[in-house]
């Protein structure tokens, strides 16, 4: 009689048991489940950041040359995009020889009043290259330095892509070629653009390792 009731017992817990049993392990499947939906969001979200973050970043100046610039204040990228092209750059120390050159020629007005434009900004290393006797002249005949620097400027905003393999009418009205890809582009064949994307008010700038010269 006890081993009847013995049996019974344990038939009845075996019964208890297993049903809790399944619960679990179906519990244990659904967070598996949850788990996994979760990663695949959470890689999803990640995935859409990053493609964010990469679309934010080829819109940020870029080159070797940019390291010259401030990191804050009216000259640092943020500050120059707030201030039309010729303030920006009288901000900017890396172009106090193109800033000297611009007002001597008078052409402060005429680019800071200036829409969309697209400015090819020679650095003070670029003047560098030039012996001192010849831009000391070229900065003294305001004819020929009005000549030079408008042969510098676009009339209309050119992004990095347009670079590519472009020809683009100056406000000298000759044409400048630019040439080259991804980070590395060249204007004329000679001139390097050392940071490039630079965004002011104004003008999209594009500092560049040597002076253009117009050919006529």
């Amino acid at each position: 009689m006890n081993t009847r009731i013995r049996r019974t017992a344990l038939t009845l817990a075996a019964a208890a048991v297993l049903p809790l049993a399944l619960s679990a392990c179906g519990s244990s499947g659904g967070d598996s489940a949850k788990s996994a939906d979760s990663s695949a969001k959470a890689s999803t979200s990640d995935n859409g950041m990053g493609a964010a973050a990469s679309a934010a970043s080829a819109d940020q100046p870029f080159g070797t040359g940019c390291a010259a610039v401030p990191k804050d204040g009216a000259g640092s990228f943020d500050g120059m995009a707030q201030d039309p092209v010729a303030t920006a750059a009288s901000n900017n120390p890396a172009l106090s020889t193109l800033v000297a050159a611009v007002k001597k020629a008078g052409l402060v007005d005429t680019l800071n009043n200036a829409q969309n434009i697209t400015v090819f900004a020679p650095a003070n290393d670029a003047f560098a290259k030039i012996p001192k006797a010849t831009l000391d002249k070229v900065l003294n005949d305001k004819a020929q330095l009005t000549k030079i620097l408008t042969y510098h400027v676009v009339g209309r905003k050119l992004a990095p892509k347009d670079l590519e393999n472009g020809s683009f009418a100056t406000l000298e009205k000759s044409k400048v070629t630019t040439s080259g890809s991804g980070e590395s582009y060249t204007v004329n064949d000679s001139a390097k653009v050392v940071c490039g994307n630079v965004k002011t008010a104004n003008a999209d700038v594009y500092i560049i390792d040597t002076v253009l010269m117009p050919t006529s």
